[in-house]
């Protein structure tokens, strides 16, 4: 057992990244924060807190990047060689907090997340205590079971419960060191099933109920905690797919509270469907324009930059200027957002608001669809500063106002518009790259819709080229058998792995 304040470690990087976009993340795209920098991330770990109390806490290196294409393998050799590094200057440690997405893909690397804590393993001993927090659209191997002690994830989509997730893994470390018990058993059962956010989201059933359940196993005697990843649709590793994952001392009960979770998912899955109505762009903006209900959302979700998507997809905004209801200044107001064009927002600011642009945007990174945009506007407003964005202007081509980006940026809030000039409230139609709507927006919207677009995070996953998973899969396989949904009880890391890579 430890001493009154156990030593712990806060470490990780994270990024969901897809495989079947052809952008590339660098290691400056992760904003690393190092020593006791990392701690700021956590409003549950500042001074006075009963957490930090609780323990030493010590950073060594997190980085968090946007989604987008798989990470660089020199990115990921430079992130993660730091990360060792600083972890040795820590000295001993009594446990460590890992803090990740679960869905980095690098190039030449399966499972990077469970790599990655392999080399921290060999760095601060088998004896160290880990915890891990992740997404529920990560991934969960064998390996990277065997090699945590507890873990959990997100109990909600879209995700509301971020900080609670992570507090939830400090708290559970915590508790793990002061009690000086046994480590937890890990009852790990792999679900083969992979379906996108969008039809899994717990705003609607059947991922309601079936994450519901999570909370009344995590209270049975027994248990620490419950977990269900939905698993990561646009990558293609043998480890995307839904899995269950349950903690705690009692063998009995954490089976029996994973078995029960994996079955119910399982026995969902013909019911999950997307959290709104689908349709093709142009279905979809007709059902707007015939709508009262104001502002109507429409969800661009091939090109989804919360997703993995590039981002510079021009199909969607092509498809909008195309519409004759849009090209005059009179038409209905719609706001689009957005579309990165480094030099075309340099144009806009050079001219400055009020000018009129001729400017070319999109498809630097993804051109597969449709290729670079030519625009004529008037500069409706320009901002400097935006952590991802950097620049931002907004271009009125007709009656459409477009927001051209230096780099790629998600829009999810109110602010993110009316810091732009525009009020998102009053206009008629918003388009965003996006699939369910995040809280904020989702409040907002008297109506919406979600495309099925084109891009690297295309919404119809069998038309993606998965050849990677391992199959038999739901829906790639919809006759499959039934499968193994027993659990699987995974060692320890101070003790051989045993048991196959299922």
């Amino acid at each position: 057992m430890p001493a009154s304040r156990p030593v712990i470690a806060v470490a990780g990087l994270g990024i969901e990244s897809s495989t079947f976009s052809p952008s590339r993340t660098e290691a400056a795209a992760f904003h690393p924060q190092r020593g006791a920098d990392v701690l700021t991330r956590y409003p549950f770990l500042a001074p006075g807190t009963p957490l930090r109390a609780a323990a030493d806490w010590r950073g060594a290196l997190v980085g968090k990047a946007l989604p987008g294409g798989a990470v660089t393998a020199s990115a990921y050799a430079d992130l993660s060689d730091e990360l060792i590094a600083r972890l040795k200057e820590l000295g001993p440690l009594d446990g460590l907090w890992y803090d990740i997405h679960g869905a980095m893909t690098v190039d030449g690397v399966d499972d990077a997340e469970a790599e990655l804590l392999a080399r921290i393993r060999r760095t601060v001993g088998a004896d160290t205590i880990v915890s891990t927090s992740m997404d529920l659209h990560g991934n969960v191997s064998r390996a990277l079971v065997h090699l945590t002690d507890l873990i959990t994830c997100y109990r909600t989509a879209p995700h509301e419960d971020v900080l609670q997730t992570k507090e939830r893994a400090a708290r559970n470390l915590v508790a793990q060191l002061r009690g000086g018990g046994p480590r937890p058993v890990k009852a790990w059962i792999p679900v083969p099933v992979l379906l996108a956010g969008e039809q899994t989201s717990t705003r609607i059933e059947p991922a309601r109920s079936v994450y519901a359940a999570v909370g009344e196993v995590e209270a049975t005697e027994g248990v620490t905690d419950a977990a269900i990843w939905v698993g990561y649709a646009w990558a293609d590793e043998p480890r995307n797919r839904a899995a269950v994952v349950v903690t705690g001392p009692d063998e009995t009960a954490v089976t029996a509270g994973a078995e029960r979770l994996a079955r119910a998912f399982w026995r969902a899955r013909h019911d999950f469907a997307f959290v709104a109505p689908t349709g093709t762009l142009d279905a979809c903006l007709d059902e707007a324009l015939a709508s009262v209900a104001r502002p109507f959302f429409v969800s661009d979700t091939g090109d989804n930059p919360t997703a993995g998507g590039a981002g510079d997809v021009t199909w969607g905004l092509r498809q909008v200027l195309a519409r004759p209801e849009f090209r005059g200044p009179s038409g209905p107001t719609v706001l689009y957002a957005s579309l990165p064009g480094p030099a075309a927002v340099d144009t806009a600011v050079r001219a400055g608001v009020g000018a009129t642009v001729t400017v070319t945007a999109g498809a630097e990174t993804d051109d597969r669809h449709s290729g670079p945009l030519t625009m004529t506007g008037v500069v409706h407003a320009v901002r400097h500063g935006d952590r991802d964005a950097h620049t931002e202007v907004v271009l009125r081509v007709g009656s459409v106002y477009v927001i051209l980006t230096r780099l790629r940026k998600p829009y999810h809030h109110e602010h993110d518009f009316t810091a732009l000039q525009l009020n998102p409230c009053t206009a008629d139609v918003v388009m965003v790259k996006i699939g369910y709507l995040e809280p904020e927006l989702f409040a907002m919207a008297a109506g919406w819709r979600m495309a099925l677009t084109p891009g690297g995070v295309d919404q119809d996953l069998l038309r993606l080229g998965h050849h990677r998973i391992r199959r038999p899969m739901f829906p790639f396989d919809p006759q499959m058998p039934e499968p193994d949904l027993t659990a699987r009880i995974v060692a320890s890391a101070d003790r051989p792995p045993g048991g196959p890579e299922e």
